[in-house]
């Protein structure tokens, strides 16, 4: 009766494990074998660093190639790689390897873990996930190692190579280049910025968007609603984000280069806030109108069930199809011949209220520190986005600036409903129900 009481839900598995993760990664970050000075790091700094990488943000206190040696960084890759598929996929991984049973408590952690829509095939989602993943970090490892070893020989080109991939593929941001300025020294370089891109992108779909491709092919018609809705959002975003920087920043970011290098960093730019953390441009150099259009980009995110962050688009396409419907006045919300549900939608605009109010909070507590009112909101929207980008003030942040960022990136990648669900108790259907009334809205 005692361990029935005691026992965590699916959503409370899934936080406490990311938690537990994050705790580790600081420990093995604060040994002094992890970092090049030989002195370990303070504890906060130590855990900014682990839930950074555990939350696959990117916002970083130090130079990653710098500060930490091959162990530490090692340590990170490892986070990353647990972090971008959840603690729960990697034990089922194990599971699959030792070929033992999986229970149905695992089953229903999965489905929240990796975006099923039930609980029924979920082992079988499970392993094209680490299928899809294998082979786009594989594949993906080899295209840069093409770039990386000319640059800095053979054994440190490979790992930079598996390094960056694992990190684009998860939408971490990490990168090892030492300069403390991410990709912008390589603005111009084809190979990388197309690879890194299209293990953004891969990484931000979904599984369950990739088990429709594995299972479908081209025949977009089969494919779920879900999936249709992700994939059609995602090139929608590019293309209107591509072509926006490219007339927004040709004049200013990315002002002296060539048509093509300005097309390739307005491309790199779209992407990349879709919460993967790289930058081949000094965000700090973004005219007005195009960091806005970089925040809107980090707050809309990725695919459910992803590796990224964001609101996700998915839930941002209801939330239009909800106004457009509306202004319409359509009773249903319709889209690809089906009908959206009543659950969905309450679901949707529950979500994004929730990740909007958290993410003010964080922003209130950077400001009342003495951070810019511009420069906060970037920090705060990056942080629950787990985008990792910033306009130069992490390593400045004040104490409680990186604990209320460090929240914000748990937050941002356990998600705001599931934190909200797992510290509120479940509560039974009332059999009565308060008389409705009407209030005025708008």
């Amino acid at each position: 009766m005692n361990r029935r009481r005691f026992q965590l839900n699916a959503v409370q598995t899934l936080a406490v494990s990311f938690a537990g993760l994050i705790l580790t990664g600081a420990l093995l970050l604060m040994l002094p074998v992890s970092s090049r000075s030989g002195y370990p790091l303070p504890f906060l700094d130590a855990l900014f660093t682990s839930a950074s990488a555990s939350c696959v943000t990117g916002l970083v206190l130090y130079d990653t190639f710098t500060q930490f040696t091959l162990f530490g960084q090692a340590v990170l890759l490892v986070l990353i790689q647990i972090g971008g598929l959840s603690l729960m996929t990697v034990s089922i991984l194990a599971a699959f390897l030792l070929h033992r049973r999986i229970g149905l408590h695992q089953r229903s952690v999965l489905m929240d873990t990796i975006g099923a829509l039930q609980v029924g095939g979920v082992v079988r989602l499970t392993r094209r996930a680490l299928l899809v993943t294998a082979v786009c970090e594989g594949g993906g490892a080899v295209l840069l190692s093409f770039w990386f070893i000319p640059r800095y020989g053979v054994l440190r080109g490979i790992w930079m190579g598996v390094f960056h991939a694992v990190s684009a593929f998860c939408n971490a941001g990490f990168d090892l280049l030492g300069t403390g300025a991410s990709l912008t020294g390589a603005a111009g370089e084809p190979l990388l910025n197309l690879v890194l891109m299209a293990l953004i992108l891969s990484g931000g779909l979904g599984f369950l968007v990739w088990d429709d491709v594995i299972t479908h092919g081209v025949r977009f018609r089969r494919y779920r609603l879900h999936s249709k809705i992700v994939l059609t959002g995602t090139w929608a975003l590019f293309l209107m984000g591509t072509l926006a920087f490219y007339l927004l920043e040709g004049d200013c970011a990315f002002a002296g280069r060539s048509a093509g290098q300005k097309l390739l960093m307005a491309a790199f730019q779209s992407v990349t806030p879709r919460t993967a953390g790289f930058n081949t441009v000094d965000l700090t150099a973004l005219s007005e109108s195009g960091t806005l259009l970089t925040m809107i980009l980090m707050f809309i995110g990725a695919g459910s069930g992803s590796t990224g962050g964001g609101i996700k688009v998915n839930t941002f396409a209801v939330v239009v199809l909800c106004a457009a419907a509306h202004i319409r006045r359509q009773e249903d919300i319709n889209v690809f011949r089906r009908r959206l549900d009543n659950g969905t939608v309450r679901r949707a605009f529950t979500s994004v209220s929730l990740y909007a109010m958290v993410c003010m909070l964080g922003y209130m507590v950077l400001c009342l520190q003495g951070i810019s009112l511009d420069d906060a909101l970037f920090e705060a929207i990056s942080a629950i986005g787990t985008v990792g980008l910033t306009r130069g003030i992490t390593p400045q942040l004040p104490v409680a600036s990186r604990i209320a960022v460090i929240l914000l990136m748990f937050v941002g990648r356990v998600g705001s409903m599931s934190v909200a669900a797992a510290v509120t108790p479940d509560r039974p259907v009332p059999k009565l129900r308060n008389i409705p009334e009407k209030i005025l809205i708008g």
